[in-house]
């Protein structure tokens, strides 16, 4: 490569200089806070790594944690096919497609704050129509006080919210693929399962990856949704480690804890991205 084309990199590095600034010093700061027994603005004492040992074996912290992957793991297995399967019943050559795309992904346009709010009306089992349908045919629906109903009414939210996603990367990955592999699969008298599993799926692979790490990484930051609907509850059924950290960092202004559980926190959602990409990449060397 020329000299001339490697100067074009000096317009790249004021990006990667705010970028690094804005990402770099908060995450240090939060490291700096986590080692020390903050009590006020200009008292602070050096307690080494006793924040992290304490929410390690805090018995709230591996419940917390252990609810949030569930939770990850439940919606991607939903929305994952779900959406595959919705982007394959979309037409590609109509008219009216790019008006069904538009309205198949209004959900992602509505702020978090109000896909709870929705929720919670929608829920209820006085006014809200889901909860009103459920409760006339007899079973009985209340998220506020059954602890399933919660859970299934927080995993229902996000697969509402969020399955669009899916639905648009996964169009886009069936839309490039060339007509050719189709008529190849149709002179071989493949059925649709067949195209899908041979022709689809495979071209749908790198999306795909996208698609999950994508939903992996905010299912595990989850955290206005859920507060809005149930507000952890009822009890701590759908308390995450979002909401147990920002009450410990917010409602109990425990500084030096809540930095700990924050790197802690970020390590796990770099952790498990982590483990799901090397897997992937793995697997297909």
């Amino acid at each position: 490569m020329s000299p001339e084309n490697n100067r074009a990199w000096w317009g790249v590095l004021p990006v990667v200089l705010v970028v690094a600034f804005s990402g770099v010093v908060p995450l240090m700061t939060v490291v700096n806070y986590s080692v020390q027994d903050i009590l006020d603005v200009h008292t602070r004492f050096f307690v080494g790594f006793d924040w992290y040992r304490e929410t390690l074996r805090d018995p709230r912290f591996a419940d917390a944690l252990l609810r949030q992957v569930a939770f990850s793991l439940t919606v991607l297995a939903i929305e994952l096919p779900l959406g595959i399967l919705v982007a394959r019943a979309i037409p590609k050559d109509r008219a009216f497609t790019p008006l069904l795309l538009v309205l198949i992904a209004l959900p992602l346009l509505i702020p978090w704050n109000v896909v709870g709010t929705i929720w919670q009306i929608f829920a209820r089992g006085d006014i809200g129509l889901l909860g009103v349908t459920l409760n006339a045919v007899g079973l009985e629906f209340n998220y506020t006080q059954n602890p399933l109903h919660a859970w299934l009414t927080v995993v229902a939210m996000d697969v509402w919210h969020w399955t669009s996603l899916v639905v648009l990367l996964s169009f886009a990955g069936l839309s490039s693929i060339p007509p050719a592999y189709y008529q190849a699969a149709e002179l071989d008298n493949a059925s649709a399962w067949q195209t899908f599993r041979h022709v689809e799926l495979p071209k749908l692979h790198g999306v795909l990856i996208i698609a999950v790490l994508l939903r992996l990484m905010d299912s595990l930051m989850i955290y206005t949704e859920p507060f809005v609907l149930t507000g952890g509850g009822p009890g701590n059924t759908t308390t995450f480690l979002s909401q147990y950290l920002a009450t410990m960092a917010v409602g109990q202004f425990d500084l030096g804890p809540a930095a700990a559980f924050s790197v802690i926190y970020f390590l796990v959602i770099l952790l498990l991205c982590w483990l799901f990409y090397s897997s992937v990449v793995k697997r297909d060397a």
